[in-house]
This record gives C-alpha cells, sequence and structure tokens, in this order.
C-alpha cells in the first residue's frame, strides 16, 4: 500500500524536492504520516510484502527513509505512548546507524508537548514479538528499547540506496503488557483490523478480553502519541537534506 505519494514539484524542500519515505507497518500510522512531501507505504504488517514493495521504487526518487509508527516495549521503563527516537537499528547481526543530526533535530522537536522522548535502539523482528518472557529475552539481549517488524527492512533499504535513515517509534505494548495471540493474526493484508477474527478469538477464550481492552487502551494513547509527532514529519524534508 502507498498513501499521500507526492509528484517532485509538491515537495517543500528548496534544495532537493524529493519527497521523504516514510515506512509504517499499519494503516493507522500510514494514514497518521500521509501529507505533502511525503511518500508513505505501508506493509500491513508482512515483512516479505514491505521487501516488495520497497524492490518496486525508484531509490533515486526520494531524499530519505524514516520508519514510523508504534513498536513493542522491551525496556521495562516505558509505557504505552513513549516515543523512542532510534539511535541504531540492529536485527540479527546486522546494525544500521541512524542520520545523527536528524535524530537529535526528531528528538528536539517530538518533546515539544510534554511527551516522554528517549533515545534508545530499535530490533527488528519478523514477526510479532507479544510475551513478555520474549520480550525479557530480546531486551536482555539486545539492550533495545523496543521492537518492530519495519525499521530493520527500512534501514536495510536506506543503506543499499545510500540515503540518510532514521526511525520514530511510540510503544504500544509496554514490556509488562502480554499482546494476546488474536491480535498478531488478525491484521487484514490491507493494514485493517479483522474484526470479526477477533470476535472468534474471544469467542474462543472469553478471558481473553481484559487483555484484549489493555492492549486497546494502549494501542490508541499511542496513536494519539504518534498524531502528535505529526508535526516532525512536516519538518523532515529540511532534516534529510543537512545530510545528503
Amino acid at each position: 500500500m502507498n498513501l499521500g505519494a507526492q509528484s517532485a514539484a509538491a515537495a517543500s524542500n528548496p534544495w532537493d524536492p524529493r519527497p521523504v519515505l516514510i515506512v509504517t507497518g499499519l494503516i493507522q500510522e500510514a494514514r497518521i504520516a500521509a501529507g505533502p512531501g511525503l511518500t508513505v507505504v505501508c506493509s500491513s504488517s508482512d515483512p516479505k510484502q514491505l521487501r516488495v514493495l520497497l524492490s518496486d521504487m525508484d531509490f533515486r526518487a526520494v531524499r530519505g527513509v524514516v520508519s514510523f509508527g508504534v513498536a513493542g516495549g522491551l525496556d521495562p521503563k516505558l509505557r504505552s505512548g513513549d516515543i523512542v527516537v532510534a539511535s541504531e537499528v540492529r536485527a540479527g547481526d546486522r546494525r544500521w546507524s541512524t542520520a545523527l543530526a536528524f535524530s537529535e533535530e526528531l528528538l528536539a522537536d517530538a518533546g515539544l508537548g510534554g511527551r516522554r522522548v528517549v533515545r534508545g535502539g530499535l530490533v527488528g523482528s519478523e514477526q510479532v514479538v507479544g510475551a513478555r518472557h520474549a520480550k525479557a529475552a530480546l531486551h536482555a539481549k539486545t539492550g533495545a528499547a523496543a521492537v518492530d517488524m519495519e525499521s530493520h527492512i527500512a534501514a536495510h533499504y536506506a543503506h543499499e540506496a545510500g540515503l540518510p535513515f532514521a526511525a520514530l517509534r511510540v510503544v504500544s505494548d509496554p514490556a509488562t503488557r502480554e499482546l494476546p495471540s488474536v491480535v498478531s493474526t488478525a491484521i487484514k493484508p490491507n493494514g485493517n483490523i479483522d474484526v470479526r477474527k477477533v470476535l472468534r478469538g474471544v469467542a474462543r477464550n472469553p478471558a481473553s478480553i481484559k487483555a484484549l481492552v489493555s492492549t486497546g487502551l494502549d494501542f490508541n494513547r499511542a496513536l494519539r502519541s504518534l498524531r502528535g509527532c505529526r508535526g516532525v514529519m512536516l519538518d523532515v524534508g529540511g532534516l534529510v537534506s543537512v545530510n545528503l
């Protein structure tokens, strides 16, 4: 899925009119990010689909790459709604650094409005990491603040293309929260939530209702925080151009 793609003439940066590529996993994130001067790609939480989408893109048509959306918390000190500006992204033995000046500006701007902002590492995963013990193990192994399914792919794409990269992720499910398994299987190919599948899961396991409600509250809190970061995207062009 590709939202908000702009022609070169529509971008606002006077030095480089190309749009910035924003990589998201969910349709809700993509809708928040979409706007002038930005080309938004939504993976529908499918790493394979994201790789296909990026392989079809001409990297010369964008001037930078930003991973933008929610993430699972790994650092137990973080709560839903907290903002992580990535210092690096890692997956397996691979590590990708972010554009330092870009991230520092993101950090300063995102802090406006009293939202809690931290700098830390992100770790990429090919599948949802929802169990508390899995989050704890991943944090112990990597020291990362949060985990998502897009940042490592976006970072690799930017590195291969020679483009500056940054990542801004908001914690949705904190490290202390067990993510119900039905959540990870109820995402449609278009990025929407399959409500019928969620209801079937609840019917099979009524005890999951409390966890689903808590997860929903966390997710909505994270989306509100992400919307508050939308203004950062408006200034993305000037930030990226510094690093070209």
